[in-house]
């Protein structure tokens, strides 16, 4: 059976979005999104800002039982997300996705973004910048890109009407291989659970505003 957010609190309110977003540990496993739905919200939560808009973020979306049944083992603290949820969303980096730096400003030009010069520009300071940088720096960056993702896309989740967990206790070190992704060039950022919860989230603490905040 298919459901579609038709049936859930699908919203446009940025307020419900963020204040009623919780982190959700059992699903209702006969929920299922639809890989057109799904599209929509991988593509609404590309929308988020990377630099130079490099958008280094990969996903890896397992939403069959089979696909469950190899993450199972790999998310050996978080088995009732794995298997309940409508679907898992691993969310990797591209350590060579500086490939894909021309593709990105040449349609920008072609869809009218930026003109040729600032392209040519752009792209004369970037690539040296980005061939100069060592491993370290570049994980940096690129982990600073699919973290803002990461959270776009929780929150665009949320205004289609489901709930999400965000997970770092799985096995990072073979996630790539078990999927057949290269893990040399595939970094993994993240595990976020997908669906309806069958119990809903708790709500937490959150310290002061006037605690965390430093005026200059």
């Amino acid at each position: 059976m298919n459901t579609t957010t038709d049936h859930f609190s699908k919203t446009n309110d940025f307020n419900s979005i963020v204040l009623e977003r919780r982190s959700v540990k059992e699903y209702d496993p006969e929920v299922k999104i639809s890989r057109e739905e799904m599209m929509e919200i991988l593509s609404k939560a590309s929308r988020a800002p990377s630099a130079i808009n490099m958008q280094p973020w990969r996903f890896l979306v397992i939403d069959s039982a089979e696909g469950k049944q190899k993450m199972a083992p790999l998310a050996s603290f978080n088995q009732t997300q794995a298997l309940t949820s409508s679907a898992l969303i691993a969310v990797f980096y591209d350590a060579h996705n500086i490939e894909y730096m021309e593709e990105i400003f040449s349609e920008s030009v072609e869809l009218g973004y930026m003109p040729q010069e600032i392209k040519e520009m752009q792209i004369g300071q970037a690539k040296p910048y980005y061939d100069s940088l060592s491993a370290s720096d570049l994980r940096d960056i690129n982990l600073i890109d699919s973290g803002l993702i990461a959270m776009q896309l929780m929150l665009v989740a949320r205004a289609h009407g489901y709930d999400t967990n965000p997970m770092a206790g799985y096995d990072k070190d073979q996630i790539a291989e078990v999927f057949g992704l290269d893990k040399g060039r595939f970094q993994p950022v993240m595990l976020i659970s997908i669906g309806k919860a069958a119990k809903a989230g708790y709500p937490s603490y959150r310290l002061p505003v006037d605690t965390i905040t430093t005026w200059g």
